[in-house]
This record gives C-alpha cells, structure tokens and sequence, in this order.
C-alpha cells in the first residue's frame, strides 16, 4: 500500500511539474506571397532532412455541391491523377515514383487536397505536375477520363459504403443531421443516381469554377531554398489563368428541436449505434472543449465509456467518440458497437449516464491532464514531419484556411491548454443536449 500512495505521489507532482514548467512558443517559420492570377504560396524550409512536401488546398468540398449534381468533388480527387495535356495518362504516379516520391489527395465538405512527398532535388517534378493538372487537366481526352473514373467512383461507393458493414451510416447521419439542401446533407462520395446522370460539361463546368489559382493555396515545406522555390513556383504556375472569384460557401445555422430516430437492418453481425449532435464550428468557442469531450469519454482504454462499456460491463465490442469539426458547423459523434446479445438500448443507458456526469460534475484533475497530455504528444507528432496528411505541410494549409493564419500552431494549442474542468461541464450541457440529437441504429437483418 505504501508502494502504491507513493507512486501515486510521483504521478501527480510529475504531471503538476509539467503543467507548471515555462513552455517555448511554437513556432513555424514561412514566408508567403500571391501570384498576379491569385495563388496564394506558403513556403516553410526545414532542412532537417533532405525531402520536400507539396501540398495544394482546393478550397472546394462536397459541400459546393448542389442537389442532383453530387460527388464532383470527389470525382475531380480521382481524375485529377489520371494525366493532363503534358503529362500522359498513368504517367503521375509512374514519374514521381521513379524520383522516390509518393502521393496521395482526399476531400472533405469544405476542401480537397493533393500532396507530393519526395526528395528535395526532384522539387521541379512534383510543380511542373501540379501546374499542369491546374492548367491543362481538360485537354482533348478529359471526356474519357472523367467518364473512366466514374465508374471508378462508383465502385469505391460500393466497395466502402453499399457493400461495407455498416457503411450506410455515412448516408444516413449526414440526411437525418441536416434538411434537404443543407451543404452537409450529401455524403463526400455522391450519389450513383447523380453521378450517371451528370454530363460531361456539368462535370468540366464545376472544374471550370473551383479549380483555378485565386481558389487555391500551395504549400511547399522541407529543404528548400526560399528564394530559388519561389522562381520555380512563379515558372510553373504563372502562365494558368486566375478563373472568377469564387464566392464563399454559407448555409443557415441548423438546429435540432427534438430526437431524430432511426433504426436500418443490414448484413452486419452485431448491433451498431450512433449518437449525433450539432456543435460549434472548427476554432469556433466549444470546439477544442468537445475535442477534449472526446478524450475523457472514449480516448484510451482508462476513458469513461470504455472503461464502462468495453471492460466493466463487457456489453459493448468497441467505443469511439469525435468531434468532427467543420468550417459551416461541426457533429458530435458517439459511436459504440454491441458484443453478441446486448441491446443497444442498455449501451444508450449508459452513454447517457456518462453524459449526465459530465453535465452535472466537471471531470476531475487527473482526467483533464490525460487528456491534454495525449492531445499535445499527437500534436508535437504531426510536427515531427513536413510530409503527409498530418505534416507541416498539410497543416500549414489547414491554418491558413480556418485562421488566415498559417503559423497558427501555439494558437492552436493554447485553445486546449486554456480549457477548463468547468468549460468542458459548460459544453457538454450546452451542446450535447439528450432532448436534441440524432439516434441511428443498424442492426442484423435484410440490407433495405
């Protein structure tokens, strides 16, 4: 017993002395500029390793979608790698592998992007690819490289959603949060029914529009020469036209005014439930509480709804919980899967008391600390590398969209370092409300 309070004594003045130590400001250098057709370019130098990222923001989603004519934005993420007017079709890839590259894109309600992760002297490579797909990607053969990806796009849909456990969650949350119309109303990948029905110049009409310089943010973090990079930036994109303003994405503000029930069969083994709620947009007052939310009810296996739902009780197989922040207004998703004849409703109970705990009693000290440690290690993580998804590089966008600000890292820390026991008590009663959220259950039976 002595062993034991003594360690707990250790544990605690180590995580007071944290706390207390004088942290160094975050700090990611860049410089920026603006090209004369409306480029914005963010240029960082990290000479720690010689590789460099590349890293284009579309500000484009699904979200600038309109209803009948879904998934060009994804459908643009899958062509935009199928070669341009100088560049041959399946060259992309074959050219930046051969330089030791590799790359990858993805796209979100609000945004698609594009990286090239590769060695520092094949910087020119990776440009001269990105200018010529922004450029030159309609060229003579675009009508069947559109039509060829989009059956590609529709196997990806029935590969990941129609024929994927559970996958019709991704469809339905998205119906059931928002009304008719919404942005968020449609799924990222689009409807099959919309993407046949779209013709070609309905797809080169949205690429036509969003996919031009003043609608674009370019990154490029690694080893580089800042001046030299911003030559061969201006060489290689100075030449594609600007394209027309493009006017900002805006919706309503939406609001649950009661339960939102339903209840679909599929070819699953086990129950699934989802538990949604509207919340604050991303870096908007609320968010990093509900990211932090997040943490003490599902991030790790001591967290509450594991600990309750997954160990103790043993009534549920899995347990997650995230804030999905989004620049119109975010979701607040509990997702929790039943362990072979439990009821969901006896999973929803307990989900519900632990929500009520943290409604009526601010998270003790020792939780607050866990979960502001585990967010700064996954933090520093992602600064670790220039590259990726989670790089510099991709972040340094990420800010530069959301806060107009790329060097907006120890801001964006201290938005966790600031929350309090009784800021997160605040949003969970606030936002997270039991008389006003979605309930979608996906349960064994005929798919329908």
């Amino acid at each position: 017993m002595k062993r034991w309070l003594s360690l707990s004594a250790l544990l605690l003045l180590a995580s007071v002395s944290v706390g207390a130590q004088q942290r160094p400001t975050l700090s990611v250098p860049f410089t920026q500029f603006k090209l004369p057709n409306g480029l914005n370019v963010i240029l960082h130098r990290d000479t720690s390793v010689p590789v460099v990222s590349v890293n284009i923001w579309y500000h484009v989603g699904s979200g600038h979608e309109r209803p009948g004519r879904t998934g060009f934005a994804h459908l643009f993420e899958h062509v935009m790698f199928e070669g341009s007017m100088h560049v041959p079709e399946g060259s992309f890839d074959t050219w930046l592998e051969a330089a030791g590259g590799n790359n990858n894109g993805s796209t979100t309600n609000d945004r698609t992007n594009y990286y090239e992760d590769l060695p520092a002297n094949a910087l020119e490579l990776a440009l001269f690819l990105e200018s010529d797909r922004m450029g030159f990607l309609l060229d003579d053969k675009a009508p069947d490289k559109i039509n060829g990806q989009r059956d590609v796009v529709k196997n990806e849909k029935r590969q990941s959603v129609d024929n994927q456990p559970y996958g019709q969650a991704f469809i339905e949350l998205p119906a059931l949060l928002y009304p008719p119309g919404h942005p968020y109303s449609w799924s990222t990948i689009g409807s099959m029914e919309d993407l046949t029905a779209a013709s070609f110049e309905d797809v080169a009409r949205f690429f036509r529009t969003y996919y031009v310089p003043s609608n674009a943010s370019l990154v490029i973090a690694g080893d580089i020469d800042p001046a030299a990079t911003r030559t061969l930036v201006e060489k290689w994109f100075s030449d594609v036209p600007a394209g027309k303003p493009v006017p900002p994405l805006t919706a309503p503000t939406v609001v649950l005014d009661g339960v939102k029930k339903k209840t679909i069969t599929d070819r699953v083994q086990l129950p699934r439930l989802y538990m949604a709620w509207h919340t604050p947009a991303l870096m908007q007052p609320g968010d990093a509480e509900l990211d932090i939310v997040s943490n003490l009810l599902a991030g790790g296996k001591n967290s509450r709804l594991y600990k309750r739902l997954v160990y103790d009780l043993q009534i549920a197989q899995d347990v997650n919980a995230a804030q999905q922040s989004q620049a119109l207004g975010s979701n607040y998703v509990i997702i929790a899967t039943a362990r072979p004849g439990q009821a969901l409703d006896r999973i929803q109970a307990v989900i519900d008391e632990e929500l009520d705990r943290l409604r009526t009693t601010p998270p003790e000290a020792r939780e607050m600390q866990r979960a502001l440690n585990q967010i700064e290690a996954n933090f520093y993580r992602g600064m670790e590398r220039v590259g990726g998804f989670g790089g510099k590089a991709n972040q340094l966008n990420a800010y530069h969209k959301a806060a107009g600000d790329p060097d907006y890292f120890q801001e964006d820390l201290d938005r966790y370092r600031k929350v309090t026991a009784a800021d997160v008590k605040a949003m969970v009663e606030k936002y997270l409300a039991k008389d006003r959220r979605v309930e979608l259950s996906i349960v064994p039976g005929e798919k329908k």
